[in-house]
Protein backbone atom coordinates (compact mmCIF):
# COMPACT_ATOMS: atom_id res chain seq x y z
CA UNK A 1 0.00 0.00 0.00
CA UNK A 2 3.01 2.25 0.46
CA UNK A 3 4.97 1.61 -2.19
CA UNK A 4 1.63 1.96 -4.60
CA UNK A 5 1.38 5.73 -2.46
CA UNK A 6 5.18 6.33 -3.64
CA UNK A 7 4.71 5.53 -6.84
CA UNK A 8 1.81 8.18 -7.33
CA UNK A 9 3.67 10.62 -5.79
CA UNK A 10 6.54 10.26 -7.88
CA UNK A 11 4.36 10.50 -10.64
CA UNK A 12 2.28 13.58 -9.91
CA UNK A 13 5.85 15.20 -9.22
CA UNK A 14 6.53 14.00 -12.74
CA UNK A 15 4.07 15.15 -14.56
CA UNK A 16 3.80 18.63 -12.61
CA UNK A 17 7.26 19.72 -13.91
CA UNK A 18 9.01 18.67 -11.15
CA UNK A 19 11.82 16.58 -10.73
CA UNK A 20 13.49 14.29 -7.48
CA UNK A 21 16.45 16.74 -8.66
CA UNK A 22 16.34 20.43 -8.12
CA UNK A 23 16.92 22.54 -11.43
CA UNK A 24 19.73 24.07 -10.30
CA UNK A 25 21.26 20.01 -10.02
CA UNK A 26 20.14 19.41 -13.54
CA UNK A 27 21.71 22.78 -14.74
CA UNK A 28 24.95 21.95 -13.41
CA UNK A 29 25.18 18.45 -14.70
CA UNK A 30 24.82 20.24 -18.02
CA UNK A 31 27.57 19.38 -20.75
CA UNK A 32 29.83 22.48 -20.58
CA UNK A 33 28.55 23.98 -17.68
CA UNK A 34 31.07 25.58 -15.40
CA UNK A 35 29.21 27.88 -13.11
CA UNK A 36 25.36 28.00 -11.83
CA UNK A 37 24.32 30.63 -9.72
CA UNK A 38 20.75 30.95 -8.08
CA UNK A 39 19.31 34.48 -8.75
CA UNK A 40 16.49 36.26 -7.42
CA UNK A 41 13.23 34.96 -8.73
CA UNK A 42 10.65 37.17 -8.99
CA UNK A 43 7.50 35.73 -10.58
CA UNK A 44 9.30 32.88 -11.79
CA UNK A 45 9.78 29.36 -9.73
CA UNK A 46 13.67 29.56 -9.79
CA UNK A 47 16.50 31.59 -11.93
CA UNK A 48 20.19 31.28 -12.55
CA UNK A 49 22.81 32.78 -13.58
CA UNK A 50 24.92 29.84 -16.03
CA UNK A 51 28.20 30.38 -17.30
CA UNK A 52 28.68 28.10 -20.54
CA UNK A 53 32.12 26.52 -22.29
CA UNK A 54 31.89 27.15 -26.02
CA UNK A 55 33.55 26.63 -28.73
CA UNK A 56 34.96 29.97 -30.28
CA UNK A 57 34.34 28.29 -33.95
CA UNK A 58 32.55 25.08 -34.44
CA UNK A 59 34.41 24.49 -37.90
CA UNK A 60 37.69 24.57 -36.12
CA UNK A 61 38.32 22.82 -33.11
CA UNK A 62 42.00 23.99 -32.66
CA UNK A 63 40.53 28.08 -32.50
CA UNK A 64 39.86 27.41 -28.82
CA UNK A 65 36.78 27.99 -26.24
CA UNK A 66 35.34 30.83 -24.66
CA UNK A 67 32.80 31.05 -21.63
CA UNK A 68 28.90 32.24 -22.25
CA UNK A 69 26.38 33.59 -20.45
CA UNK A 70 22.92 32.55 -20.44
CA UNK A 71 20.36 33.25 -17.53
CA UNK A 72 17.98 30.68 -17.12
CA UNK A 73 14.15 31.90 -15.78
CA UNK A 74 12.42 28.42 -14.63
CA UNK A 75 8.50 28.59 -15.03
CA UNK A 76 8.22 24.84 -15.13
CA UNK A 77 9.62 21.40 -17.04
CA UNK A 78 6.31 21.03 -18.95
CA UNK A 79 6.21 24.61 -19.93
CA UNK A 80 7.10 26.24 -23.61
CA UNK A 81 10.36 27.60 -23.21
CA UNK A 82 11.29 31.46 -24.91
CA UNK A 83 14.68 31.30 -25.98
CA UNK A 84 15.94 35.15 -25.88
CA UNK A 85 18.14 35.62 -28.62
CA UNK A 86 19.76 39.09 -27.36
CA UNK A 87 22.30 40.99 -29.38
CA UNK A 88 24.09 42.21 -26.42
CA UNK A 89 25.26 41.39 -23.03
CA UNK A 90 22.57 39.99 -20.20
CA UNK A 91 23.13 42.71 -17.41
CA UNK A 92 19.36 43.96 -17.13
CA UNK A 93 18.04 39.87 -17.05
CA UNK A 94 19.59 39.76 -14.05
CA UNK A 95 16.91 42.24 -12.58
CA UNK A 96 14.41 40.24 -10.26
CA UNK A 97 11.44 41.69 -12.32
CA UNK A 98 12.37 40.69 -15.41
CA UNK A 99 10.12 38.87 -18.15
CA UNK A 100 9.52 39.56 -21.31
CA UNK A 101 6.18 39.99 -22.36
CA UNK A 102 5.09 36.55 -24.17
CA UNK A 103 6.86 34.76 -21.37
CA UNK A 104 4.88 36.32 -19.28
CA UNK A 105 1.34 35.80 -21.25
CA UNK A 106 1.81 32.20 -21.80
CA UNK A 107 3.73 31.29 -18.39
CA UNK A 108 6.93 30.24 -20.00
CA UNK A 109 10.27 29.38 -19.32
CA UNK A 110 13.26 31.98 -20.44
CA UNK A 111 16.35 31.19 -21.51
CA UNK A 112 18.29 34.22 -22.35
CA UNK A 113 21.46 34.36 -24.25
CA UNK A 114 24.43 36.86 -23.85
CA UNK A 115 25.59 37.62 -26.96
CA UNK A 116 29.19 36.38 -27.29
CA UNK A 117 31.79 39.61 -27.26
CA UNK A 118 29.65 41.18 -24.99
CA UNK A 119 30.01 41.73 -20.99
CA UNK A 120 30.84 38.39 -19.58
CA UNK A 121 30.74 36.96 -22.68
CA UNK A 122 34.00 38.17 -23.72
CA UNK A 123 36.86 35.74 -25.44
CA UNK A 124 39.97 35.75 -23.55
CA UNK A 125 42.40 37.12 -25.53
CA UNK A 126 39.55 38.72 -27.83
CA UNK A 127 40.09 37.70 -31.04
CA UNK A 128 37.94 40.02 -33.52
CA UNK A 129 37.82 36.78 -36.49
CA UNK A 130 35.32 34.77 -34.53
CA UNK A 131 32.48 37.11 -34.01
CA UNK A 132 30.35 36.49 -36.84
CA UNK A 133 26.78 35.92 -37.23
CA UNK A 134 27.56 32.23 -38.52
CA UNK A 135 29.62 31.65 -34.81
CA UNK A 136 26.48 32.65 -32.89
CA UNK A 137 23.63 31.22 -34.62
CA UNK A 138 25.86 28.33 -33.71
CA UNK A 139 26.01 29.33 -29.67
CA UNK A 140 22.10 29.51 -29.96
CA UNK A 141 21.55 26.19 -31.55
CA UNK A 142 24.16 24.64 -28.93
CA UNK A 143 22.22 26.48 -26.29
CA UNK A 144 18.56 24.89 -27.83
CA UNK A 145 19.94 21.25 -27.94
CA UNK A 146 21.76 21.59 -24.82
CA UNK A 147 18.40 22.47 -22.81
CA UNK A 148 16.27 20.19 -24.83
CA UNK A 149 16.51 17.81 -21.94
CA UNK A 150 15.24 19.98 -19.24
CA UNK A 151 12.69 21.88 -21.21
CA UNK A 152 11.13 19.21 -23.88
CA UNK A 153 7.91 21.41 -24.84
CA UNK A 154 7.37 24.25 -27.36
CA UNK A 155 9.94 26.88 -27.75
CA UNK A 156 9.96 30.29 -29.42
CA UNK A 157 12.79 32.46 -29.92
CA UNK A 158 12.55 36.16 -29.29
CA UNK A 159 14.73 38.95 -29.85
CA UNK A 160 15.01 43.16 -29.94
CA UNK A 161 16.36 45.57 -31.97
CA UNK A 162 19.95 43.64 -32.95
CA UNK A 163 18.24 40.75 -31.09
CA UNK A 164 15.53 40.70 -33.38
CA UNK A 165 17.96 40.39 -35.99
CA UNK A 166 19.44 37.77 -34.25
CA UNK A 167 16.18 36.04 -34.41
CA UNK A 168 16.30 36.14 -37.93
CA UNK A 169 19.55 34.76 -38.39
CA UNK A 170 19.34 32.07 -36.30
CA UNK A 171 16.61 30.73 -38.28
CA UNK A 172 18.55 31.45 -41.46
CA UNK A 173 21.10 29.00 -40.27
CA UNK A 174 19.24 26.60 -38.37
CA UNK A 175 15.34 26.57 -39.35
CA UNK A 176 13.70 24.76 -37.70
CA UNK A 177 15.54 24.38 -34.78
CA UNK A 178 12.48 26.05 -32.68
CA UNK A 179 8.87 26.14 -33.35
CA UNK A 180 8.01 29.76 -33.43
CA UNK A 181 10.29 33.10 -34.12
CA UNK A 182 8.98 36.79 -32.96
CA UNK A 183 11.36 39.03 -33.94
CA UNK A 184 11.08 42.68 -32.56
CA UNK A 185 12.02 46.16 -34.86
CA UNK A 186 14.97 43.72 -36.28
CA UNK A 187 16.68 45.37 -39.43
CA UNK A 188 18.31 43.89 -42.23
CA UNK A 189 20.63 45.98 -43.54
CA UNK A 190 22.25 45.42 -46.93
CA UNK A 191 25.58 47.64 -46.77
CA UNK A 192 27.29 49.57 -43.99
CA UNK A 193 25.73 53.09 -44.68
CA UNK A 194 22.67 51.42 -45.78
CA UNK A 195 20.48 53.91 -48.26
CA UNK A 196 16.77 52.79 -47.39
CA UNK A 197 17.52 55.07 -44.78
CA UNK A 198 16.79 58.40 -46.69
CA UNK A 199 13.71 58.23 -48.16
CA UNK A 200 12.22 56.83 -44.80
CA UNK A 201 13.32 59.91 -43.25
CA UNK A 202 11.63 61.83 -45.82
CA UNK A 203 8.52 60.68 -44.83
CA UNK A 204 8.01 60.61 -41.53
CA UNK A 205 5.85 61.28 -39.10
CA UNK A 206 4.59 64.76 -40.68
CA UNK A 207 6.49 67.79 -42.35
CA UNK A 208 6.06 70.24 -39.68
CA UNK A 209 7.27 67.60 -37.11
CA UNK A 210 10.71 66.87 -39.16
CA UNK A 211 11.32 70.89 -39.69
CA UNK A 212 10.52 70.76 -35.96
CA UNK A 213 13.49 68.18 -35.59
CA UNK A 214 15.93 69.93 -38.16
CA UNK A 215 15.44 72.99 -36.73
CA UNK A 216 16.44 72.08 -33.23
CA UNK A 217 19.59 70.65 -35.07
CA UNK A 218 19.76 73.66 -36.12
CA UNK A 219 19.85 75.33 -33.37
CA UNK A 220 22.71 73.62 -31.55
CA UNK A 221 24.93 74.34 -34.68
CA UNK A 222 24.14 78.05 -34.52
CA UNK A 223 24.42 78.12 -30.68
CA UNK A 224 28.14 76.36 -31.15
CA UNK A 225 30.15 79.05 -29.60
CA UNK A 226 28.20 79.18 -26.56
CA UNK A 227 27.45 75.21 -26.35
CA UNK A 228 30.76 73.93 -27.38
CA UNK A 229 32.30 74.95 -24.44
CA UNK A 230 29.66 72.86 -22.05
CA UNK A 231 30.46 69.98 -24.71
CA UNK A 232 33.96 70.00 -24.30
CA UNK A 233 33.52 70.57 -20.26
CA UNK A 234 30.70 67.38 -19.78
CA UNK A 235 33.59 65.35 -21.94
CA UNK A 236 36.48 65.95 -19.95
CA UNK A 237 34.54 65.59 -16.85
CA UNK A 238 32.83 62.24 -17.94
CA UNK A 239 36.50 61.52 -18.95
CA UNK A 240 35.40 60.51 -22.57
CA UNK A 241 37.99 59.87 -25.64
CA UNK A 242 37.10 60.17 -28.93
CA UNK A 243 39.47 58.82 -32.32
CA UNK A 244 38.10 61.98 -34.05
CA UNK A 245 38.67 65.79 -32.74
CA UNK A 246 35.94 67.27 -30.40
CA UNK A 247 34.53 69.50 -32.91
CA UNK A 248 33.98 66.84 -35.12
CA UNK A 249 32.12 64.94 -32.38
CA UNK A 250 30.06 67.83 -31.64
CA UNK A 251 28.75 67.24 -35.19
CA UNK A 252 28.14 64.15 -35.14
CA UNK A 253 25.90 64.43 -31.91
CA UNK A 254 23.92 67.06 -34.09
CA UNK A 255 23.42 64.45 -36.83
CA UNK A 256 23.21 61.87 -34.40
CA UNK A 257 20.12 63.32 -32.61
CA UNK A 258 17.16 63.03 -35.74
CA UNK A 259 18.49 59.41 -35.25
CA UNK A 260 18.04 59.12 -31.60
CA UNK A 261 14.36 61.55 -31.78
CA UNK A 262 12.53 59.16 -33.98
CA UNK A 263 14.00 55.63 -32.88
CA UNK A 264 12.79 56.76 -29.08
CA UNK A 265 9.85 58.68 -30.26
CA UNK A 266 10.33 61.28 -27.33
CA UNK A 267 7.65 63.74 -28.60
CA UNK A 268 7.81 67.26 -30.49
CA UNK A 269 6.31 68.90 -27.69
CA UNK A 270 9.42 67.78 -25.61
CA UNK A 271 11.77 70.04 -27.99
CA UNK A 272 13.21 73.15 -25.85
CA UNK A 273 12.77 76.45 -27.74
CA UNK A 274 15.59 78.03 -29.89
CA UNK A 275 16.43 80.58 -27.24
CA UNK A 276 15.75 77.81 -24.35
CA UNK A 277 18.96 78.31 -21.95
CA UNK A 278 21.60 76.61 -22.80
CA UNK A 279 21.58 74.16 -20.12
CA UNK A 280 18.24 73.10 -21.05
CA UNK A 281 19.25 72.69 -24.47
CA UNK A 282 22.42 70.48 -24.03
CA UNK A 283 20.40 68.17 -21.19
CA UNK A 284 17.21 67.83 -23.76
CA UNK A 285 20.04 66.99 -26.32
CA UNK A 286 22.11 64.51 -24.01
CA UNK A 287 19.09 62.74 -23.09
CA UNK A 288 18.68 61.31 -26.97
CA UNK A 289 21.95 61.85 -28.55
CA UNK A 290 25.03 62.23 -26.21
CA UNK A 291 28.76 62.15 -26.98
CA UNK A 292 29.25 58.99 -24.93
CA UNK A 293 27.69 56.85 -28.01
CA UNK A 294 30.99 58.12 -29.71
CA UNK A 295 33.93 57.30 -27.27
CA UNK A 296 36.25 54.96 -27.49
CA UNK A 297 35.96 51.57 -25.78
CA UNK A 298 32.34 51.56 -25.33
CA UNK A 299 30.07 49.23 -23.88
CA UNK A 300 28.50 48.66 -27.85
CA UNK A 301 32.40 48.15 -29.31
CA UNK A 302 31.37 44.81 -30.62
CA UNK A 303 28.16 45.83 -32.40
CA UNK A 304 29.84 48.56 -34.35
CA UNK A 305 32.39 45.66 -35.43
CA UNK A 306 29.86 43.23 -36.36
CA UNK A 307 27.88 46.16 -38.33
CA UNK A 308 31.30 47.09 -40.18
CA UNK A 309 31.82 43.69 -41.27
CA UNK A 310 28.72 42.32 -41.92
CA UNK A 311 25.41 43.51 -40.50
CA UNK A 312 25.82 47.33 -41.58
CA UNK A 313 24.29 50.44 -40.34
CA UNK A 314 22.74 54.12 -41.32
CA UNK A 315 24.37 56.84 -43.09
CA UNK A 316 24.06 60.54 -42.01
CA UNK A 317 22.83 63.32 -44.09
CA UNK A 318 24.99 66.37 -44.01
CA UNK A 319 23.60 68.44 -46.64
CA UNK A 320 20.56 70.82 -44.76
CA UNK A 321 23.35 71.70 -42.19
CA UNK A 322 26.14 72.99 -44.77
CA UNK A 323 27.93 75.52 -43.70
CA UNK A 324 27.52 74.82 -40.32
CA UNK A 325 29.50 71.76 -39.73
CA UNK A 326 33.15 71.44 -39.04
CA UNK A 327 32.78 68.07 -41.32
CA UNK A 328 33.90 67.59 -44.51
CA UNK A 329 32.60 64.35 -45.32
CA UNK A 330 30.47 61.25 -42.96
CA UNK A 331 31.22 58.77 -45.35
CA UNK A 332 32.60 55.65 -44.17
CA UNK A 333 32.28 57.29 -40.18
CA UNK A 334 31.15 53.90 -38.50
CA UNK A 335 35.09 52.95 -39.56
CA UNK A 336 36.77 56.44 -38.68
CA UNK A 337 35.16 56.25 -35.24
CA UNK A 338 34.44 53.37 -33.80
CA UNK A 339 36.37 50.75 -35.39
CA UNK A 340 39.73 49.45 -33.23
CA UNK A 341 42.84 50.24 -35.52
CA UNK A 342 43.37 46.03 -36.38
CA UNK A 343 40.20 46.25 -38.39
CA UNK A 344 40.37 49.51 -39.86
CA UNK A 345 40.30 47.84 -43.58
CA UNK A 346 37.79 45.38 -42.78
CA UNK A 347 34.93 45.47 -45.72
CA UNK A 348 31.43 45.19 -45.69
CA UNK A 349 30.35 41.40 -46.46
CA UNK A 350 26.60 41.31 -48.18
CA UNK A 351 26.92 37.48 -47.91
CA UNK A 352 24.92 37.71 -44.82
CA UNK A 353 22.22 40.21 -45.55
CA UNK A 354 21.85 37.93 -48.84
CA UNK A 355 21.48 34.78 -47.23
CA UNK A 356 18.85 36.29 -44.69
CA UNK A 357 16.57 37.92 -47.44
CA UNK A 358 16.86 34.97 -49.61
CA UNK A 359 15.71 32.52 -46.81
CA UNK A 360 13.18 34.85 -45.43
CA UNK A 361 11.70 34.84 -49.18
CA UNK A 362 11.59 31.29 -50.09
CA UNK A 363 10.47 29.80 -46.29
CA UNK A 364 7.34 30.34 -44.65
CA UNK A 365 8.46 29.49 -40.43
CA UNK A 366 5.75 30.15 -38.22
CA UNK A 367 7.50 33.87 -37.50
CA UNK A 368 5.92 37.55 -36.34
CA UNK A 369 7.67 40.30 -37.01
CA UNK A 370 7.45 43.63 -34.95
CA UNK A 371 7.86 46.75 -36.07
CA UNK A 372 6.92 50.83 -34.77
CA UNK A 373 6.06 53.26 -37.36
CA UNK A 374 8.15 55.79 -37.13
CA UNK A 375 11.72 54.02 -36.07
CA UNK A 376 14.32 54.37 -38.86
CA UNK A 377 14.96 51.00 -37.78
CA UNK A 378 12.03 49.94 -39.96
CA UNK A 379 13.28 51.45 -42.82
CA UNK A 380 15.54 48.32 -43.19
CA UNK A 381 13.63 45.67 -41.50
CA UNK A 382 11.77 42.71 -43.07
CA UNK A 383 8.55 44.98 -43.50
CA UNK A 384 8.52 43.92 -47.18
CA UNK A 385 7.85 40.10 -46.23
CA UNK A 386 4.35 41.47 -45.52
CA UNK A 387 3.84 41.66 -49.49
CA UNK A 388 5.06 38.25 -50.29
CA UNK A 389 1.83 36.72 -48.68
CA UNK A 390 2.85 34.13 -46.37
CA UNK A 391 0.87 32.20 -44.57
CA UNK A 392 2.67 32.04 -41.47
CA UNK A 393 4.59 34.81 -41.69
CA UNK A 394 3.25 38.04 -40.37
CA UNK A 395 4.21 41.72 -40.04
CA UNK A 396 2.90 44.11 -37.63
CA UNK A 397 3.30 47.61 -38.09
CA UNK A 398 2.17 49.75 -35.20
CA UNK A 399 1.28 53.62 -36.85
CA UNK A 400 3.61 56.10 -35.19
CA UNK A 401 5.51 53.68 -32.78
CA UNK A 402 9.01 54.16 -31.75
CA UNK A 403 11.85 51.04 -31.16
CA UNK A 404 10.00 50.67 -28.25
CA UNK A 405 6.96 48.96 -30.07
CA UNK A 406 6.06 45.42 -28.84
CA UNK A 407 3.15 43.45 -28.92
CA UNK A 408 1.04 45.43 -26.09
CA UNK A 409 1.61 48.74 -27.51
CA UNK A 410 -0.43 47.12 -30.86
CA UNK A 411 -3.75 48.38 -31.71
CA UNK A 412 -6.07 46.54 -30.16
CA UNK A 413 -7.01 44.44 -33.70
CA UNK A 414 -3.28 43.78 -34.63
CA UNK A 415 -2.09 42.93 -30.73
CA UNK A 416 -5.48 40.54 -30.46
CA UNK A 417 -3.99 38.62 -33.84
CA UNK A 418 -0.55 38.34 -32.52
CA UNK A 419 -1.54 37.16 -29.46
CA UNK A 420 -4.54 34.24 -30.75
CA UNK A 421 -1.68 33.37 -33.66
CA UNK A 422 0.93 32.88 -30.53
CA UNK A 423 -1.41 30.77 -28.65
CA UNK A 424 -2.78 28.85 -31.54
CA UNK A 425 1.07 27.78 -32.53
CA UNK A 426 1.91 26.81 -28.79
CA UNK A 427 -1.13 24.81 -28.90
CA UNK A 428 -0.75 23.13 -32.19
Amino acid sequence: MKRGFLLLWMLALVVSGVSAQSVEERLTALAGVEEVKPLPSGEFEAKYEVMLRQPLDLRDPGAGSFLQRVIVMHAGCDRPTMLITQGYGAGFALRENYREEISRLFDMNMVFVEHRYFDRSMPDPCDWQYLTARNSADDLHAIRRLFDSLYPGKWLASGISKGGTTTMLYATFYPGDVDIYVPYVGPVCTSREDKRFAPFFARISTPEDRAAVEAFQRTLLERRAELAPLFEAFCREQNLKFRLPIEEIYDYCVLEFSFAFWQWGPGIETIPASDAPAGDVMDYWFSCAGPDYFAEEGANASFFVQAAKELGYYPYDPKPFRGLLTLKTTRDYLRRIFIPEELRRVKFDRTLCRKMTKYLRRNDPKMLLVYGGTDPWTAPGAGWVADLKKENMKVYVQPGGSHRTRIATLPDSLRDDAVETLRRWLED
